[in-house]
């Protein structure tokens, strides 16, 4: 400690100058002793410099002229001719849709029916929007509803009444939402329902009468409720309510982590009145000389000018005694807005591609497996008439442009003019719209189909299928544009002056060869549909590792799918309803390893990264070209333009072949993305180690093991020049460590006032790796020395946290925190909540939960700062993990557990300690992260399970992310997915790697869609449902009890078993019947049951039971599955007999063992993996010649019980043994600890 010693009266004179001009230095009153400074004293340094922000190019606006003439046609009547043949006879133009972030049009109530008593059903269309989702409010009814959009042809659903006497009215309210987010945020009102009187007959007769919103629309004279039609207001009026008293909203009550979803809404409001036997004029819900209040607020919205927010209505009135009428209605008002023609969206600055450059495929964190494309701007093409539309002369981009659609106004054949713009998007706010490509306050709207070509100039255009251009992929849509009606359209979409292309939507006899015969094949399913009897199959493990079903597609789909390891379903094929998915009472959802180590990975630079511009999906195998010039997405089967530089081929170097490109080749790649993704400039990778010195912590000795193995990878860092480390220790004190560059040693700074944390010289702190280097290292060598003989015994690792979180909060980084005994000084102490005489209660498990909300506060600050924590728990004590885990959970972290760790008593532990610092400290990372999960319309992902945190929907924040964690989502069927041939899911995760490199990894699964239970059971994945179950029963245990988590978990297989019993399988025998494929569900329940997490009955210590619920909720499927049912293999009699080469490698592949006594001998050694750890049990009788070759002890009494690993001897037989037990250890991310017993 001499070297750490300095006289004080400098530094007092130091810190008196530095207090004078820092106010934050002296603000601790002067009774208390703040700060010590101990080392040597600092030196005058300049600042670092600051990063200037991205400059932007000046925009460019194009300006296009055309003549549109619209088709007649309505795309909520139905049944209708589409529209394409129309366009194709009359060379019209068909009417588009705007943008899914531009103000949606209110619904347009199509058809009211009275169906049974209470029962409504109701007909909307917003046929000139893109519509997420509808909400739907009812006065009498039941809480508002939520609708996901159909199609363009509108959506029908009962709404259920709760109280239908005679006369009575009930004002309901519909809005059509998506993602706009330019206009403040409204609550959604709720009214409580009355019941419904007992006995009450239903109604007869129904009147659907005017807008409830008083006398908003009424002209005068005309009474409401007749059915008048009405004329429509000037161009630039906007509807407005008569009582602008109500228009305050009651909100919803918002979560207190989580962001509301942002979303844009349109109302259109409208009474439904029940109308009594022999009533000839209903009521109306309200008159124009009497108002009265209205039931809901008044919401008004900015609109576009000449286009109104509320929707079109239609009313109808039956006769008395006469039927509900059951045809469309007739329209009481309507705004002009042409014939389907498009309103006109509010026009804000919009964005488009950055300028065309060269950028370098430089990764530094790239395996050597990767491949990097590097694109040359494409050569110059001819001007392309007809296929461009309003933006023709910009490619689309990884960020939309804004088009300004003509005045609504237009009559056929006037002529028109549209902007563009073609500018670099600025840098967006957020990190919500980040991922998604559009930012907050400059929604995009989408583009609409192309224009004719003007006939003044010959169109030039791709050739037609089958000339000079290569065959698509089987199953691929090779006809014409998205059809808006549910059915396959045979017409073409086909503009003046393009020939019509030869190949229509597929038939049924053709997707179905496409997609491999999914019904009608049974050879195909005989196997996974075979019933098994499991009390009479003794042996229900196979002989190697179970392979995951593969998706009955065609091979070459099959090619390209994502990899199981990385992307995976519960349910191969995918039900078309979800009453077909309840009926086989089997989970749907997805589990994933997106940022796994990959040997393959395709890297692409590329100026223009090619994505839809209605749900923002990336391009990937699974879309279909419809032409040279067009593609169409598999997710909501949009038609994009394919822009010129994505005709470029890097791998070929050819032209003209975009279904080539790696990004439609590979269903796993990653993409160098351009200043558009980024909030900011890319930060360095910065990493602070906070580390407990109180007297527990010196006791285990674990500072020794963690400085050494700093010292030992310090250069494996991830990052580059710029990487910065920092350090801080706690006990009662904190202690910061000066390393500027300049000191001859390093220098110790001690804040003894806990209860106001502030950092003492915060631009030293935190140095530079690279020029601190020495200094980094002495401090390392010194740590485990300076704290042997203290007696501190208290922890302050609240204000050690608060301290770390200011000084990382401008660049944002890595925490890793070091705890060995619960806090008990300062803000986040904790008491003891254990009983030891509850650790095997089957009552029920307490305090599963945090204590306290401080440490999940502090998380979600870190995680706004995009700041991740990851913790190491080395104690012997209760720690209460449950409390401290929240630290790591809501900010993305990781999280370690090493029990009763001790460096001498505890040789595993320290040896898988070591190991696992090796692989944390060098594995790569990415910060400042974002991801996306999207799937197939028709489809939502309701739930999520993992560390992070969801900042709006569906948009999960990741601090950090790292190649070990692994996610679950639950997926639900919201529409009937008849027209759907292939369900898809796409995980975009957007990072910036340790080098500085913002980069986006894709992933994209295929599925098929089954209309046959015996198929949805077929494709079951036993191994992920157990794993999704077993997220889903945590979660249960949180919110209920451990015993209905595993209630819950008996249920799911009992429901599942009899579901297969009573509609697919016919035998008739006694006994437990499951299918082939789902033969190891039973036994795989029954092992999650007897785990820490879920187990009952058993001493179980309350940290490892929450740190193993933490292990499932984050670990990739292959870990979980290893943790539930060890692998079990004999290996004292390892041959080459089917062996594995690996790199010149003999890697020997014993067969599993069943999880059974009776496979155990005295004679033999086996091997149990199970995860983490690793047993190597040898029996009393076990052949002394393995015994000496492989273990290098005499006879069995000779092992050591401390041997953690095989030794290195050169025999034949150890180096079989060594080679088998190094390849089980590579296979995960981290080595397990290794015990002979």
């Amino acid at each position: 400690m001499q070297t750490f010693t300095l006289l004080l009266l400098p530094l007092l004179v130091d810190f008196l100058f530095a207090a004078s001009v820092n106010p934050s230095a002296s603000r601790a009153p002067v009774t208390k002793t703040r700060i010590r400074y101990i080392g040597l004293p600092d030196e005058d340094y300049n600042d670092e410099e600051t990063v200037k922000p991205v400059s932007k190019d000046p925009t460019e606006v194009t300006t296009t002229q055309f003549t549109p003439r619209e088709c007649e046609y309505d795309p909520c009547v139905v049944p209708k001719v589409p529209c394409s043949e129309i366009a194709a006879q009359t060379k019209c133009y068909c009417p588009g849709l705007t943008g899914p972030d531009e103000l949606p049009v209110a619904p347009d109530i199509k058809e009211l029916k009275q169906g049974a008593s209470g029962l409504v059903e109701v007909h909307w269309c917003a046929p000139q929007s893109t519509v997420s989702f509808y909400k739907v409010i009812v006065d009498g009814g039941h809480e508002p509803r939520i609708f996901n959009n159909s199609s363009r042809t509108g959506y029908q659903v009962l709404l259920e009444l709760l109280d239908t006497r005679p006369g009575q009215t009930h004002p309901a309210m519909y809005a059509a939402s998506n993602y706009y987010a330019g206009v403040p945020q409204h609550g959604y009102p709720t009214m409580p329902a009355p019941n419904a009187p007992p006995g009450k007959a239903p109604p007869t007769s129904t009147n659907y009468n005017t807008n409830y919103y008083p006398n908003s629309h009424l002209q005068g004279g005309a009474a409401p409720g007749t059915g008048s039609a009405f004329q429509s207001p000037p161009p630039t009026q906007v509807p407005v309510s008569s009582n602008p008293a109500a228009t305050v909203a009651t909100q919803y009550p918002s979560h207190s982590y989580q962001q509301p979803y942002s979303v844009s809404t349109n109302y259109y409001g409208q009474s439904y009145s029940n109308v009594a036997q022999g009533q000839q004029n209903p009521p109306p819900a309200s008159s124009g000389a009497n108002f009265g209040p209205p039931l809901y607020p008044i919401v008004s919205y900015p609109s576009a000018p000449g286009s109104s927010q509320y929707g079109t209505l239609r009313s109808s009135q039956a006769a008395s005694g006469a039927p509900a009428p059951q045809g469309v209605l007739q329209p009481q008002q309507q705004y002009s807005q042409g014939k389907g023609g498009m309103p006109t969206p509010p026009t804000h600055q919009g964005y488009a591609a950055p300028p065309l450059q060269q950028q370098a495929a430089i990764n530094g964190q790239s395996n050597p497996g990767q491949q990097h494309y590097s694109q040359p701007p494409p050569p110059p093409l001819g001007p392309r008439h007809g296929t461009e539309g309003v933006d023709g002369h910009r490619p689309s981009s990884g960020t939309p442009s804004m088009s300004t659609p003509s005045s609504p106004g237009r009559q056929s054949g006037a002529d028109s003019s549209s902007t563009t713009t073609g500018s670099a998007s600025p840098v967006p706010n957020s990190y919500e719209s980040l991922e998604g490509g559009n930012y907050p306050g400059s929604p995009a709207t989408a583009a609409p189909p192309p224009l004719p070509a003007p006939p003044s100039e010959p169109a030039k255009q791709a050739p037609p299928f089958g000339y000079n251009y290569p065959t698509m992929q089987p199953g691929y849509q090779q006809g014409p544009a998205p059809r808006p009606e549910p059915g396959p359209q045979q017409g073409t979409y086909n503009p003046p002056g393009f020939p019509t292309y030869s190949q229509p939507f597929p038939s049924l006899n053709q997707l179905s060869t496409a997609l491999g015969g999914l019904s009608g094949v049974p050879e195909l399913e005989v196997e996974a549909l075979r019933p098994v009897n499991l009390l009479q199959e003794r042996n229900m493990l196979p002989p190697t590792q179970p392979v995951p079903p593969e998706p009955k597609l065609s091979s070459d789909l099959r090619k390209v799918n994502c990899s199981p390891d990385t992307f995976r379903c519960t349910l191969t094929s995918i039900p078309q309803t979800q009453a077909m998915l309840n009926k086989a009472r089997l989970p749907l959802g997805l589990l994933l390893h997106p940022f796994r180590d990959l040997t393959q990975l395709p890297v692409i630079t590329s100026n223009t990264i090619v994505r839809c511009r209605s749900c923002r999906t990336y391009i990937n195998p699974f879309v279909s070209f419809l032409d040279q010039r067009r593609w169409k997405c598999n997710l909501c089967y949009r038609v994009n333009d394919v822009p010129d530089e994505f005709m470029y081929n890097p791998v070929t170097r050819s032209y003209g072949e975009p279904h080539k490109r790696p990004e439609v080749q590979n269903a796993t790649v990653e993409f160098i993305a351009s200043s558009d993704y980024m909030l900011r400039p890319p930060q360095p990778a910065v990493y602070l180690f906070i580390l407990d010195v109180s007297h527990n912590a010196v006791e285990t000795g674990y500072l020794s093991v963690l400085c050494q193995s700093l010292l030992d990878n310090l250069d494996k860092l991830p990052g580059d020049s710029r990487t910065r480390v920092g350090f801080l220790t706690f006990d009662s004190t904190i202690h910061f460590y000066n390393l500027q560059e300049g000191l001859s040693q390093p220098q110790m700074l001690i804040v003894s006032d806990i209860d106001d944390v502030f950092t003492p010289t915060p631009d030293n702190l935190l140095v530079n790796l690279k020029e601190s280097q020495e200094l980094v290292k002495d401090l390392l060598n010194a740590l485990p020395k300076m704290f042997m003989h203290t007696r501190e015994t208290h922890s302050a690792l609240g204000p050690a946290l608060q301290a770390a979180y200011k000084l990382m909060t401008p660049t944002g980084g890595r925490v890793s925190v070091f705890v060995t005994q619960l806090p008990t000084i300062g803000v986040g102490l904790l008491q003891s909540r254990e009983d030891p005489n509850q650790r095997s209660s089957t009552k029920g498990v307490q305090h599963l939960g945090p204590a306290t909300d401080f440490y999940k506060k502090l998380a979600l600050d870190c995680s706004g700062q995009q700041i991740g924590v990851d913790l190491f728990l080395l104690s012997s004590q209760y720690a209460d993990l449950a409390s401290l885990a929240c630290m790591s959970k809501f900010s993305a972290g990781s999280i370690f557990y090493y029990p009763a760790f001790h460096h001498v008593h505890t040789p595993a532990l320290r040896a898988k300690l070591q190991k696992d610092l090796q692989r944390y400290l060098t594995r790569k990372i990415g910060f400042e992260a974002v991801m996306r999960i999207r799937c197939t319309k028709g489809m939502s992902i309701h739930t999520f399970h993992g560390n992070f945190f969801v900042r709006s929907t569906d948009l999960l924040s990741l601090a950090n992310v790292n190649p070990d964690s692994g996610f679950a989502v639950q997926v639900s069927i919201d529409e009937n997915l008849a027209d759907t041939p292939l369900a898809c899911f796409q995980a975009a995760l957007l990072y910036t790697s340790s080098k500085g490199k913002r980069r986006i990894r894709v992933h994209t699964l295929c599925l098929p869609v089954v209309n046959h239970l015996s198929d949805v059971f077929a494709g079951a994945d036993v191994q992920a449902i157990t794993c999704l179950l077993a997220n889903m029963a945590i979660d249960r245990s949180l919110s209920c009890s451990v015993s209905d988590a595993r209630d819950a978990l008996v249920n799911a297989v009992v429901d599942s078993l009899e579901s297969y019993r009573s509609n697919i399988s016919n035998v008739q025998q006694t006994g437990v019947i499951a299918p082939a494929c789902l033969r190891l569900f039973p036994l795989y329940t029954l092992a999650l049951l007897k785990q820490k997490a879920l187990r009952t009955g058993t001493s179980t210590r309350l940290d490892e039971r929450v740190f193993a619920m933490c292990e499932f909720k984050c670990q990739p499927l292959k870990q979980i599955m290893r943790m539930i049912h060890p692998d079990l293999y004999r290996i004292d009699n390892l041959n080459e007999q089917g062996a594995l080469q690996l790199n010149e490698r003999v890697i020997p592949q014993p067969p599993l063992l069943q999880l059974s006594a009776e496979k155990l001998t005295r004679e033999g050694a086996f091997l149990l993996d199970c995860g983490s750890v690793m047993y190597l049990w040898l029996g009393r009788g076990c052949n002394e010649v393995f015994i000496r070759d492989v273990l290098g002890c005499s006879d069995y009494t000779s092992v050591p019980v401390s041997m953690t690993e095989i030794p290195v001897l050169e025999t034949a037989a150890s180096e079989r043994t060594r080679a088998f037990v190094s390849w089980l250890q590579e296979s995960r991310g981290f080595c397990a600890a290794f015990y002979v017993l």
